[in-house]
């Protein structure tokens, strides 16, 4: 494996300051081909993509040798803020005028829709791993956009449809206000109609809310058997603690967390998540190969992955793949070759992508365990169900793609 260093960088935009710390570099003077991670790096989505984008891309690097077409690989990083208009200027800058062959990560649903935007554009293909909304690969796809990991089809799907049969008849959401909050609501809201029960209400909370308690009174009040939290993040932390404050569950209600990570469970406590029922694509203790990646993962930041992380890794290890495999770092030629190509790597076999651009990779019901003082690190849940890529994602022909229904 060619030998990799590290050095770090500056950059500015008039729109927001730029980092660029995470360099990774081949031994040669070839001009460097460049990936651009745009994250959350201070804000409620931090814990699932920010540093941890970085290292997951540095590992699909690692794997995949170090280098491509000759080059050596550089990795750019920078803060998006969530905000569509501090993420495209950064996304435009990149691609006209420092070089960026390839946009990843996105954190929140709205600065991603301002990278696809630019990534359209440009024709520089978008690696869709941090927001969650199906617009992405419905009404809005793109010819080099590549949704990995999950959307809020798959996660309504699974855990709204599996607690609505469970016996959780009526429903009341916590939404996060914007894009991400009404595309999961919604797509639960069908799931849990579909399998026989009813929403009795819905209020929205601003991105970074730090008070739940409104929100929570009304849900309540509502008499709901389920709360749905179709938040994320610190948000969906801070209504999970505050919650417990008011005694819901002991009240009798149950709360559903649509999208709940590893890192959320560190945070709050496995005594707090016991019981919780959530849907992922990706957990450490999944088979021996994803937890020799947790582990390799874990050693450079002290925390377990998710699935947006690794979502990253394999999203960054296909398009290498297919850069090797088409000789170019053309946008159309390489996604033509990427969408042509089955994804592999430590956690997905023979996956297939979508014409529209939608990764059907597997994804797994899961429960939060209680805490056992013979418990390993990070060794959170008991699988309950998988669902099959091809099953979890919204079928091609309910999607209003115009790539498939021009």
């Amino acid at each position: 494996m060619t030998k990799l260093t590290r050095r770090a960088a500056l950059g500015a935009l008039a729109a927001a300051p730029l980092a660029r710390p995470a360099l990774v570099r081949a031994a040669s003077t070839s001009k460097p081909v460049k990936i651009g991670l745009l994250s959350d790096m201070n804000g409620p989505y931090r814990s699932v993509g920010g540093p941890g984008a970085k290292i997951a891309t540095e590992l699909a690097i690692q794997d995949f040798g170090g280098s491509v077409l000759g080059r050596p690989i550089e990795i750019m990083q920078a803060d998006c803020q969530n905000k569509p208009n501090v993420a495209s200027a950064i996304a435009r800058q990149w691609i006209d005028s420092d070089g960026v062959n390839v946009l990843g990560d996105g954190a929140a649903t709205s600065s991603g829709l301002g990278i696809q935007q630019v990534s359209t554009e440009k024709k520089v293909i978008y690696l869709v791993t941090g927001p969650a909304a199906t617009d992405f690969t419905d009404k809005l796809c793109s010819p080099v956009s590549f949704h990995f990991g999950y959307d809020t089809y798959a996660l309504a799907k699974s855990t709204g449809g599996a607690l609505t049969k469970a016996g959780g008849k009526t429903w009341f959401f916590i939404t996060a206000d914007y894009e991400f909050g009404y595309s999961l609501r919604n797509n639960t809201e069908k799931f849990v109609k579909a399998a026989g029960g009813k929403v009795l209400g819905n209020v929205n909370a601003p991105l970074g809310t730090a008070d739940f308690s409104s929100y929570l009174i009304r849900a309540k009040a509502s008499g709901a058997q389920v709360i749905g939290f179709a938040n994320a993040g610190t948000d969906l932390q801070n209504s999970l603690k505050q919650a417990a404050e008011f005694g819901i569950v002991k009240g009798g209600q149950k709360l559903a967390t649509l999208l709940m990570a590893d890192t959320d469970v560190v945070a709050l406590g496995q005594n707090v998540c016991d019981g919780l029922v959530l849907t992922n694509s990706f957990f450490g203790y999944l088979n021996d190969k994803t937890l020799a990646w947790t582990k390799r993962f874990e050693a450079k930041i002290n925390q377990p992955p998710v699935q947006q992380q690794a979502a990253i890794y394999t999203g960054v290890l296909h398009w290498l793949k297919a850069v090797k495999a088409t000789g170019s770092l053309d946008g159309m030629t390489v996604a033509a070759k990427m969408r042509e190509m089955k994804v592999n790597d430590f956690y997905n076999t023979n996956v297939a992508i979508e014409p529209n651009g939608r990764v059907l990779n597997n994804m797994y019901l899961c429960q939060v365990k209680p805490p056992s003082a013979t418990q390993p690190k990070w060794d959170f849940y008991k699988l309950l169900a998988t669902t099959p890529g091809a099953e979890a994602f919204q079928p091609l022909a309910e999607t209003g793609c115009p790539l498939i229904h021009s």
